[in-house]
C-alpha cells in the first residue's frame, strides 16, 4: 500500500508463529486447538484517520509472483494457513461421511458422458462433451447437414452416414500433472481453420493463449503468455486480437499478431488504470471492438473487420457515469446505454458512419422498472433480454419493429437468451429453468415462432420437479422497498419453523441471482432443508435501481435487506432465528460479515466463500487488481473522507467486536487474484479471540486454485459437500458432541 506511513511494533514482531492444531490436555475429551495467529500490530494514517492492523504481516508483499507461482508465498503464512486448514480438518472430521455421502449424490446427479447442443456455424456444428469419469470438457465440431447458408451461398449437404465429430481440444490431457487447469476462453477462427483457448494453470487468471492449426492437429509455437483470457480473431482470420494482463494483475493493452504467429503489435493501451478491457467481433463481422468500462462508466473504440491492421475509432467518447455498450446489424449500430436518464436502459440505433451521440436515435425508449439485459442480433432480427421483479423475459424485434415476448408463467424462474453462433439465420437459441426445474434448451424460429427443444437436462439419479415448490415472497425492508425472496423446499417439507434454512445472497455490481435450477443445493432441500435466495439491492434483479440503491454511500442496504429478508421467512414461519445458515461469495462475503456482525442472533452457521471483508485495507491498496476498477462501486477511501469513514462503518473485519458469533466458515484460494488469500485469513484470525459464544470459526484456503475454487467438476463438487456438510453441522451443532 502506498502514500501511508508503518508504525510497528517491534515487540510484536518477536511474537511466535501460528500454534499448529493440537489436542487437549491427556484424559480429557480429545478436542482440536486452533492455530493462534500472531499479532504485529501495524498503524495506518490515512486522510488524518488512524487504524491498526494486527494481521497485516498476512499479506504477502510479493503477492504478483505468488499468483504466478503460489510456492513462492512466504513460509511464516504457509505455515499459518496449513494450520488452519489442519485444524478445520480435525474439527469437522466428523462430517466426512457426510460429505462423502453428499458428494456421492452431487455426482450421481450430473450425467458423466454428456454433451452440449451444437451450435450451428458455417459448415460446422461446434460443441462440449464429456466422458465417463472425465473432470473437463472436450472441445469438439461436427459437419453440418442440411440447408445452411455460408459466406452468403446457399448450401446443401446430405451425409448416408453420420460424420464423425473432430476433436479440437481434450482439456482432460491439458490438464495432466497439473493440480489446476482451467480453459477460461475457446473460440474458432471464422475460416474454421483454427482453434485458440486461453488456459489459467494456477487459478491465478492469467493466462496462455495457445492457437492450434485445425488442417494439421498441431498446435502452433509460441503461445500467447500474461493474457487476461479474452481473445478474438480477426474476421478475416489473419489476426489474433488479445487482452494483455499486467503485473498487478490488470487488463491495461490490447494487443494483435499475425494468427498463426509473428510480431506483436499495441493496438490500444488504457491509460485509466480503473478501466477494464475487452475484445470481440461484432455480431455480423463487420467490426472488432474494444469495450472499455468500470462500474459506472464505459466507451466502445471500433476497428473496421476489413482493415484489422488500422487504429481503432472512438464510437462515442466517454461520459463519466454514463454507459454504453454497441454492435452492429448489417446497416446499422445497435446501442445499449442509460444516457438521458434511462436508469433501466434503452437501446438506441445510430448510422454505420457516423455513430455519436449525436446520430442516435431511440430504437426500444427507455421504460422504468423494465431492465434490459442484454442484446442479440441476427440478420433480420433483434432479441433483447429483459428483468423486472427477479424474474427475465426475451423480446423478439423485427427490421419493421415488430415484436413479440417468450416469457414463462412461474412465480419464480430463469429465461436466458443464448442469441446465436451465425448472423446469416433466423434462429437464436435459449435456455428455461427454475429451483425445481431443470434447463431446456430450446431453439426459436424468430420469424416462424417455433421453437424446438433441443434437450432436456438430465438427472441420472432421478429428479421430479412436482416433489418440489418454488414461491416468491417479498420481504419489506427498513425503508419500505420489498425485496424479493425466491424460496425452494420439498412439498414435504413443513413451513411450521422447524426445518433449517439456508439463505443465499450477494447484492453487489449490477449482478442479479437467478432463480435457476441446482443439482447441488438438492442434497440440502433432500434433508429437509428450505432453500432460499434474497433477491438484494445492489443486484438489478428489480432493474438498474435496484443495484444504484445498494451501492457506494447506499450499501448498507444491501445487508440491511437481507436480514429483512431472513425476518420476513422467520415471520411466515419458513425459519427461526439460530436455525439458520447465510451463505455467500466474494462480494457476497461482504454481505456475510456485515450480517454476521450486524444480527449475529438470526445465524446458526455463516459460509463467507472468497469474501471481501477487509474493505478499508483492499480499497486503500492501489495495486490490487480491483482496487481502482471498484472505487465507482464502493468509493475511494485514499481521497475522500466520507467514502474512508462510510466504509469504515460496515467493514466487516475493522467491525469485529466482542459478541456472540455464529459458527463461521471462511474460505479461500492462494491463487485468487479478486478476493486475496489473506483477507479470510485475517477476518478469521480477528474473529476468533472476540467471539463470546464458543462456535467454532473455521477457515478452509485451496492451496492450489484461486477465485472459483477447484477446476475439475468432480473435485468442485466436494466443496459444495464440504460447504453443506459444514451447514448442517452448525445447525446441528455437532462439535458439542465431540
Amino acid at each position: 500500500m502506498n502514500r501511508r506511513e508503518f508504525v510497528a511494533s517491534t515487540a510484536a514482531s518477536a511474537c511466535a508463529a501460528a500454534a499448529s492444531p493440537a489436542l487437549a490436555r491427556p484424559g480429557a475429551q480429545m478436542s482440536p486447538v486452533p492455530p493462534v495467529a500472531k499479532k504485529i500490530p501495524v498503524t495506518l494514517e490515512q486522510l488524518g484517520r488512524t487504524r491498526t492492523d494486527d494481521y497485516q504481516w498476512m499479506k504477502d508483499d510479493n503477492w504478483q509472483a505468488v499468483l504466478r507461482d503460489p510456492t513462492l508465498i512466504k513460509a511464516d503464512v504457509k505455515e499459518h494457513l496449513e494450520a488452519e486448514n489442519a485444524y478445520r480438518e480435525a474439527m469437522m472430521a466428523a462430517t466426512l461421511p457426510l460429505q462423502e455421502q453428499m458428494f456421492q449424490e452431487m455426482r450421481g446427479r450430473i450425467k458423466e458422458d454428456d454433451s452440449s447442443v451444437p451450435r450451428a456455424d458455417g459448415p460446422w456444428e461446434y460443441f462440449v462433451e464429456y466422458r465417463t469419469g472425465d473432470q473437463h470438457p472436450r472441445y469438439m465440431r461436427v459437419e453440418r447437414q442440411g440447408t445452411f447458408v455460408v459466406d452468403g451461398e446457399t448450401v446443401t449437404k446430405n451425409f448416408i452416414a453420420a460424420p464423425t465429430p473432430q476433436l479440437l481440444l481434450d482439456a482432460n490431457v491439458l490438464a495432466e500433472g497439473k493440480a489446476y487447469s482451467e480453459v477460461s476462453a475457446a473460440e474458432h477462427s471464422p475460416d474454421h481453420t483454427l482453434f485458440a483457448y486461453a488456459e489459467d494453470a494456477q487459478g491465478s487468471e492469467v493466462h496462455q493463449i495457445y492457437v492450434r492449426d485445425l488442417r494439421t492437429g498441431e498446435l502452433l509455437p509460441d503461445p500467447i503468455q500474461s493474457a487476461n483470457g479474452n481473445f478474438a480473431f480477426s474476421p478475416d482470420s489473419h489476426w489474433i486480437f488479445w487482452t494483455n494482463r499486467n503485473e498487478n494483475g490488470r487488463p491495461d493493452k490490447i494487443f494483435r499478431r499475425p494468427s498463426r504467429g509473428g510480431e506483436t503489435t499495441l493496438v490500444y493501451e488504457e491509460e485509466d488504470e480503473g478501466m477494464f478491457l475487452g475484445i470481440e467481433r461484432s455480431s455480423d463481422d463487420r467490426f472488432i471492438l474494444i469495450g472499455i468500462q468500470n462500474q459506472e462508466t464505459s466507451e466502445v473504440r471500433y476497428i473496421p473487420g476489413d482493415a484489422p491492421t488500422s487504429e481503432p475509432r472512438v464510437l462515442a467518447e466517454r461520459i463519466v457515469a454514463q454507459r454504453y455498450d454497441a454492435d452492429h446489424w448489417g446497416d446499422r449500430w445497435v446501442i445499449r446505454t442509460n444516457a438521458d436518464d434511462a436508469i433501466d436502459f434503452k437501446i438506441v440505433e445510430a448510422p454505420t458512419a457516423s455513430p455519436g451521440r449525436d446520430g442516435w436515435t431511440d430504437l426500444v425508449p427507455h421504460t422504468p422498472g423494465r431492465f434490459i439485459e442484454g442484446v442479440a442480433l441476427v440478420k433480420d432480427f433483434l432479441a433483447r433480454q429483459e428483468r423486472a421483479d427477479a424474474n427475465t423475459k426475451i423480446v423478439i424485434r423485427d427490421r419493421a419493429g415488430a415484436e413479440h415476448e417468450i416469457a414463462v408463467d412461474e412465480p419464480a424462474y430463469a429465461l436466458s437468451l443464448a442469441g446465436a453462433s451465425e448472423f446469416e439465420t433466423t434462429t437464436m437459441r435459449y435456455g428455461y429453468n427454475s429451483p425445481s426445474t431443470p434447463t431446456s434448451t430450446y431453439d426459436y424460429d424468430l420469424a416462424t415462432r417455433e421453437r424446438v427443444l433441443r434437450k432436456v437436462q438430465e438427472v441420472p439419479s432421478g429428479h421430479d420437479p412436482a416433489d418440489y415448490v418454488v414461491e416468491r415472497l417479498n420481504a419489506p425492508a427498513e425503508d419500505g422497498q420489498l425485496v424479493p425472496v425466491t424460496v425452494l423446499r420439498r412439498r414435504t417439507t413443513p413451513v411450521d419453523g422447524s426445518a433449517p434454512l439456508l439463505l443465499y445472497g450477494y447484492g453487489s455490481y449490477g449482478i442479479p441471482m437467478a432463480a435457476s435450477f441446482s443439482t447441488g443445493r438438492l442434497s440440502l432441500v433432500d434433508r429437509g432443508w428450505i432453500y432460499a435466495i434474497a433477491h438484494i439491492r445492489g443486484g438489478s434483479d428489480k432493474g438498474w435501481g435496484w443495484f444504484l440503491d445498494g451501492r457506494k454511500f447506499k450499501k448498507k442496504n444491501t445487508f440491511t435487506d437481507f436480514t429483512a429478508a431472513a425476518d420476513h421467512l422467520i415471520a411466515r414461519d419458513y425459519a427461526r432465528a439460530g436455525n439458520i445458515v447465510a451463505q455467500g461469495g466474494s462480494a457476497g462475503g461482504l454481505l456475510m460479515g456485515a450480517v454476521t456482525n450486524m444480527r449475529p442472533e438470526l445465524w446458526a452457521g455463516v459460509i463467507g466463500q472468497v469474501p471481501f471483508v477487509d474493505v478499508i485495507n483492499t480499497m486503500s491498496d492501489v495495486s490490487l487488481p480491483l482496487t481502482p476498477p471498484e472505487w465507482p462501486e464502493w468509493g475511494n477511501p485514499l481521497e475522500d473522507p466520507e467514502a474512508y469513514d462510510y466504509m469504515m462503518s460496515y467493514s466487516p473485519y475493522d467491525q469485529v467486536s466482542a459478541k456472540a458469533y455464529p459458527a463461521i466458515l471462511a474460505t479461500g484460494g492462494l491463487s485468487d487474484p479478486r478476493v486475496t488469500y489473506w483477507e479470510p485469513q485475517k477476518w478469521v484470525a480477528k474473529l476468533r479471540p472476540a467471539t463470546t459464544s464458543g462456535n467454532p470459526v473455521l477457515l478452509k484456503i485451496n492451496m492450489e486454485a484461486g477465485h472459483g475454487g477447484a477446476s475439475g467438476r468432480f473435485d468442485y463438487l466436494k466443496e459444495v459437500a464440504h460447504d453443506y456438510a459444514f451447514a448442517v453441522w452448525a445447525i446441528e451443532r455437532g462439535w458439542e458432541r465431540e
